[in-house]
């Protein structure tokens, strides 16, 4: 037990780095979205339908990585895409059109995807090994590496080209995954087979009675994924062409976004205790959805008259929707994986199958929306989804970890 333990510490520390570096590569290209797609000159609803190719790679990604994970283990499924994703990066820095960035966005999509999976497998073995909470905590460091490079890719906008930006953030991203991962829990404690009585992903049918959980658990983190991915990819673009603010500040949005996530996601490990996985999910929903709706009411008009005081409501306006998104996706991670009956890397494989696609078709989906009407109003659908997360939240099931 005591070996057990210093190895799932251990486990633990590298594991929130790994996450810290997944929240750095992820959203490698999000503070320079605005120059890219002016440098490629694409319309709003072309642009969005570049995402698509993101939105194909997870759902590639995410279909392998249960069978893969349960054959040789989240560890070393975890190395594979650690390799794979910084490649995509750098296609994407060195795309001269925009038939490379979709290519690039595929091999980041779909590397992201499964290591996702992977990561979240290793969560709940090191919170079974350990018997505390700490999924939470894991997706903080996400969120504290997303925040990062949004806060760097401003300050950087005006010294670097985004090529270079992306180049610099692949080949270090690289690096930093080769020590994170080297920590992780070894394939026999990391319970990627699951229980004795678990099936395996090759049993597990797509539709069946017994996926229906999953599939409520998708649409949630569905639900969850579209809003996400809207504010980091497009809230630069709605500050720039909405909000007329310059090169190099339209980052301020998202930057609000990832602190109030952050906060929650250190918090949410107590929340879960205090109030339980469904409640503060439910409660999360329908406060930020309410609260994105009257930013996007007030902030948006207010900034043609007084442009600072209309950036800090809608700022201030994501900050709370990122506090109350916070706990969405370690809840509903959690949950996928204690579906009883099925393997914690099948279920979670296939939940992130169903609803990781939303992160990458959300700002598809957005951007054509954006072409037909506004952008701003494709931004109340996203106050719209988030209501939905917390309908869906009656859902999350969480296994006890004592």
């Amino acid at each position: 037990m005591e070996i057990a333990g210093r190895v799932s510490k251990r486990a633990r520390n590298h594991l929130w780095a790994t996450f810290f570096v997944m929240g750095i590569s992820s959203m490698a290209w999000v503070p320079r979205i605005p120059e890219i797609k002016e440098q490629l000159g694409l319309r709003d609803g072309q642009f969005g339908l570049v995402f698509l190719a993101g939105a194909f790679g997870s759902v590639c990604g995410s279909q392998i990585s249960g069978r893969a994970i349960h054959l040789i283990a989240s560890k070393n499924f975890a190395r594979i895409c650690a390799l794979v994703m910084p490649i995509g990066i750098f296609i994407m820095g060195s795309a001269e059109n925009v038939w490379e960035l979709i290519i690039g966005l595929f091999v980041t999509g779909l590397s992201f995807s499964a290591l996702d999976v992977a990561a979240n497998v290793q969560a709940m073995a090191i919170e079974k090994l350990s018997k505390a909470r700490y999924m939470s905590s894991f997706h903080a460091m996400w969120s504290i590496g997303a925040f990062a490079v949004t806060l760097l890719g401003g300050v950087v906008a005006r010294l670097i080209t985004p090529q270079e930006h992306l180049k610099i953030l692949a080949i270090s991203s690289l690096l930093l995954y080769f020590i994170t991962i080297s920590g992780l829990l070894p394939g026999d404690l990391d319970g990627h087979r699951g229980e004795k009585h678990e099936v395996t992903s090759a049993k597990v049918p797509l539709f069946s009675k017994e996926t229906l959980p999953l599939w409520a658990l998708g649409i949630g983190l569905m639900a969850s994924f579209i809003p996400e991915a809207g504010i980091y990819d497009w809230s630069g673009i709605l500050l720039k062409d909405h909000m007329q603010v310059g090169k190099g500040a339209t980052a301020i949005a998202a930057t609000f976004y990832s602190l109030g996530m952050i906060v929650s996601r250190f918090l949410g490990d107590s929340w879960f205790e205090k109030w339980g996985h469904q409640k503060t999910v439910r409660v999360g929903g329908f406060v930020g959805g309410i609260s994105l709706g009257l930013g996007l009411i007030v902030g948006i008009p207010l900034s043609s008259v007084n442009q600072f005081a209309g950036v800090a409501i809608l700022s201030f306006a994501l900050a709370i929707v990122g506090l109350c998104m916070g706990p969405f996706f370690p809840a509903f991670n959690l949950a996928a994986m204690s579906v009883p009956g099925i393997a914690p890397s099948v279920g979670m494989a296939r939940v992130a199958l169903i609803s990781l696609a939303g992160n990458f078709f959300g700002p598809a989906i957005i951007g054509m929306i954006s072409e037909a009407t506004t952008l701003p109003i494709s931004f109340g659908l996203i106050a719209l989804l988030l209501i939905l997360v917390g309908r869906q939240s009656r859902y999350i099931l969480v296994k006890a970890v004592k």
